[in-house]
């Protein structure tokens, strides 16, 4: 099993903004401004961002930033597979390997939005088996696992 830690320097910043706009051309899309400043707001954040966050985030650098045409951004940025929407806080994060080496699994911190994806075909595989086995199919290709991380399992046993 791999793990993909989130890197945000400008450098690794902006080969990622190269490597959207390259994916997004390739599939005859566009990274319109708005989109790319979505996406770089992700990206520069550690963790994850709740829509209204995002929205706040963007309002310095586009002050007539709405809700509807952010949610059309993230809409488009998730569809593209350049960020993920988490279901189990309801927020969105960057893709940290958009265009790179495939993950299947993505544990989110359910306390402060931290985000690790993780590589692991056979583990997906026995789940993908054990979902046939119900009479089901996986409708995503990822896995969303909830759990705590290290930092917060932290904070919680200096306050015990």
């Amino acid at each position: 099993m791999n793990t993909k830690p989130h890197s945000h320097s400008d450098a690794a910043i902006a080969q990622k903004l190269l490597t959207a706009e390259r994916l997004c051309s390739q599939r005859g899309s566009r990274l319109t401004p708005l989109r790319r400043l979505v996406l770089e707001t992700l990206l520069r954040h550690t963790g994850s961002l709740k829509a209204y966050e995002l929205l706040d985030a963007l309002r310095t650098a586009q002050p007539g930033a709405a809700p509807p045409t952010v949610y059309r951004a993230l809409d488009f940025l998730t569809a593209q597979g350049l960020i993920h929407r988490l279901d189990a806080i309801n927020a969105w994060s960057a893709c940290t390997d958009a265009g790179g080496e495939p993950h299947d699994l993505l544990i989110v911190c359910t306390r402060c939005g931290n985000v690790a994806e993780l590589s692991d075909p056979a583990l997906s595989q026995r789940l993908a088996d054990c979902v046939a086995q119900a009479g089901f199919v996986l409708a995503g290709h990822e896995t969303e696992l909830r759990a705590v991380c290290t930092r917060c399992q932290s904070a919680d046993s200096r306050c015990a």
